[in-house]
């Protein structure tokens, strides 16, 4: 389920060029079709969390499998790129179901701490994809073109409702279901937009993860337009960071047998900052080129993995009862952000990294202040 996202993003990114010259679009459009796709995952989990609240996990999830499989196959036959943006669009729609609903799953069943601690091992699967998944695209290219992506995922799609249908069993608690039954969704999101503790958490996952969507984004034209390198190596980078993201995560479980959610994410964000600026001072300079630029951009996207998980289940702690609702405006402003972020990126892009090395630090500054200043202020709620 929570791959719905990275095997959606990250299998396609080797055949945009294909596609480009297989409907006769500019690289540019081809990349819209990515950032519709966020937005798509950013406006789709407000539906999915509220519905998980008042109908229970299970059956938005099949709803949400089965309009991923539809749009997929339709992706896989579009004519002209509007209806692959449009098809993306809709694709987003339905897979952004999976992962919403299973950060909802996973604060059914534990408590702040634990919380924090699944989430890191949930983001194996979510490392695994972007190492996999660009190379499952190059491989598809090298038998077929790039429609056959498409009908990969649909099939995925499919696997998914599958294994939802028969292997998940329904966590939504009595207390949920009361509480979603008392309020219609409207008034849910406007009970937690008032939480100053949890705007904080939510808007500093957010701003973390526009960091790595503006990576995602911008790494086609970052390492095979400007450094020059193929499809292949692209691949090979593409995977060496997620690695870095999984590798990661699991130091954060490790820390959290020891610290807090709130202790961990009070230092990584520091740390992330520190080496946001390293990054963008090696953009600006240009100082050793890819070799000191693409190990600062591993060790920045590092900590992505030190600071989700823990801003997460931060924010589901806040109202366990409305674990569905907070887990979509955790996701919601974390797709918006990244397609804000993204496209920033790609707006001001002059042929160099220096767009997205800053963009990204920004973001950073951001997520740093709503921590500081909002999640955990010493006079915050708990």
């Amino acid at each position: 389920m929570t791959a719905f996202a990275p095997m959606s993003i990250d299998m396609y990114l080797p055949a945009q060029v294909a596609i480009a010259e297989s409907l006769g679009a500019s690289q540019a459009q081809v990349e819209l079709t990515l950032s519709t796709f966020l937005a798509g995952m950013a406006i789709g989990q407000f539906f999915y969390g509220s519905a998980s609240d008042r109908f229970g996990r299970r059956g938005p999830i099949l709803v949400g499998c089965a309009v991923y499989v539809v749009a997929s196959v339709i992706c896989a036959l579009a004519s002209d790129v509007n209806a692959l943006i449009g098809a993306r669009f809709l694709q987003a729609l339905g897979g952004c179901a999976g992962g919403v609903i299973a950060r909802a799953i996973v604060r059914d069943n534990f408590d702040h701490r634990d919380t924090a601690r699944i989430l890191s091992l949930l983001m194996l699967v979510m490392g695994l994809a972007p190492i996999l998944a660009p190379a499952a695209g190059s491989l598809v290219l090298m038998v077929a073109d790039w429609r056959a992506i498409f009908w990969c995922l649909a099939a995925f799609g499919v696997a998914v409702a599958l294994a939802v249908a028969f292997r998940l069993r329904e966590s939504r608690s009595a207390e949920t279901a009361a509480q979603a039954a008392s309020e219609n969704p409207f008034q849910a999101y406007a009970a937690l937009l008032v939480q100053p503790r949890l705007i904080g958490y939510l808007l500093a996952g957010a701003l973390n993860g526009a960091v790595l969507f503006t990576y995602i984004s911008a790494s086609p034209g970052l390492i095979m337009g400007i450094y020059g390198f193929e499809p292949t190596p692209y691949a090979v980078i593409f995977g060496l960071n997620a690695f870095g993201v999984i590798g990661a995560n699991q130091v954060n479980r490790m820390l959290l047998r020891r610290h807090s959610p709130d202790a961990v994410l009070k230092t990584a964000s520091l740390v992330a900052i520190g080496f946001g600026v390293l990054l963008a001072l090696a953009a600006v300079s240009g100082l050793g080129g890819p070799w000191l630029l693409l190990p600062l951009l591993f060790v920045t996207l590092a900590t992505y993995a030190l600071m989700q998980g823990n801003t997460t289940a931060g924010a589901l702690s806040c109202d366990p009862r409305r674990a569905g609702s907070i887990s979509a405006l955790s996701g919601g402003l974390s797709f918006g952000a990244g397609a804000l972020a993204s496209a920033a990126a790609g707006t001001i892009h002059n042929g160099t990294p220096i767009p997205m090395a800053v963009v990204m630090l920004l973001c950073l500054l951001g997520s740093g202040a709503a921590l500081r200043f909002l999640a955990l202020r010493p006079d915050a709620a708990r």
